[in-house]
């Protein structure tokens, strides 16, 4: 099939919905299909079989955008709608391809054009206003919940992430359109020798010290003074923390409050690295963190933080427990204490080793590319109403 994809946001950049856009094309990709991508002037161009894209003009000189809902968003956003708009007066598409609320330009297009189209729920519309901070009004709150309805009822297919927005297309009542496509990493990327692991770990920490690590941004919703926190209770001189990710004014903000907390001899920031980096990172640590305290998906990173053999904190919260349990992590309260307790049990007791071991299995086994690629068919198959 050709298909026309609706993708508002920088792509490629190394952060969550962007990630989820790659894996999507490169599965279609294998699949045999081609994708008309139509996206932001920001990011990387990816070079994937079967994969055009088309950037939006930078007329409004927009050097960045932000994780989470933005106003500078919506000239972007209305800029994307005329691009998509000139490719189908163009191109003969089978099928209409949409992520995050450039499903709403894809529900129109559809209407217009006849074509199928699918939504690709990477989280709840109204949830992300307070994710993100973003707004408190309720007002607001009710239009993006029913420009989310509108969209759900108009789509022949739904993709969604997690169970939490699996549940929730369920109650609208629309579980018969939706498919649960998990959002696991799997970059093609080289093996990293015991050299290279032993190399860059020196750069943070001894042979005989321990590495805590956290990847990923540094919002609110992750929980990153949590665990520093957590980290200035745990006294023993053999743990230092790494945390991975963000930008330097994010970063900056993180440092100056572990300076605060007296500890920042011990927490390293590396900024940004590209995700052909992430499993050397992934490597060089004994125990992997997620402290996020708010919101209802699943973080990317699990996945991949199952799949290392490496024992994984976690606050004890749905988004965590969706696919978390006690038989393959640690769970915590999302206080300092029970964090630093946690990492305390998971760096130097064998059992969350025994956990870590399970985890790298049920991964092995769930969580592979040959059933992602099956699911994605069954979308396809969903809503071209193709027998499946």
């Amino acid at each position: 099939m050709k298909i026309l994809m609706l993708a508002p946001e920088p792509f490629f950049q190394p952060r969550g919905t962007p990630i989820s856009v790659y894996q999507r094309i490169k599965a279609l990709s294998d699949l045999g299909h081609d994708v008309d991508l139509v996206t932001y002037h920001l990011g990387e161009d990816k070079d994937i079989k079967n994969l055009k894209i088309s950037r939006i003009p930078n007329v409004f000189f927009i050097k960045k955008i932000k994780i989470g809902p933005s106003l500078k968003k919506i000239p972007l956003d209305f800029l994307l709608f005329l691009k998509a708009s000139g490719k189908l007066l163009r191109n003969k598409y089978d099928l209409i391809f949409s992520h995050e609320e450039g499903a709403l330009f894809g529900i129109i297009l559809s209407k217009i054009s006849g074509i199928p189209h699918i939504y690709d729920m990477h989280s709840s519309l109204p949830q992300q206003l307070e994710n993100f901070d973003f707004s408190r009004s309720k007002l607001l709150k009710r239009v993006f919940l029913g420009m989310e309805r509108f969209i759900l009822k108009n789509s022949s297919a739904i993709i969604v992430i997690c169970l939490d927005l699996l549940k929730q297309v369920e109650q609208e009542g629309y579980a018969d359109k939706a498919i649960l496509l998990e959002n696991f990493i799997d970059f093609d990327t080289r093996e990293f020798s015991a050299e290279e692991i032993r190399q860059k770990r020196k750069e943070f920490a001894s042979e005989d010290k321990k590495i805590v690590l956290y990847a990923g941004n540094f919002q609110p919703y992750q929980g990153i003074p949590l665990l520093l926190e957590a980290a200035s209770q745990i006294i023993d001189d053999r743990v230092v923390f790494v945390l991975v990710g963000e930008s330097p004014a994010a970063v900056k903000r993180e440092r100056d409050k572990a300076q605060e907390l007296g500890i920042a001899g011990k927490v390293f920031f590396t900024g940004q690295v590209s995700p052909s980096q992430m499993p050397l990172f992934i490597s060089l640590a004994d125990v992997l963190v997620s402290p996020r305290l708010s919101g209802t998906n699943t973080p990317l990173k699990i996945y991949s933080f199952l799949k290392s053999g490496k024992p994984v904190v976690a606050t004890n919260l749905w988004t965590h427990t969706q696919v978390l349990s006690d038989q393959i992590s640690v769970l915590v309260e999302p206080d300092a204490e029970c964090m630093a307790e946690g990492i305390a049990f998971a760096l130097f007791d064998q059992r969350a080793q025994e956990r870590a071991n399970f985890a790298k299995e049920k991964a092995d086994r769930d969580y592979t590319y040959s059933r992602y690629k099956e699911r994605t068919n069954q979308v396809l198959d969903k809503a071209t109403g193709t027998p499946g």
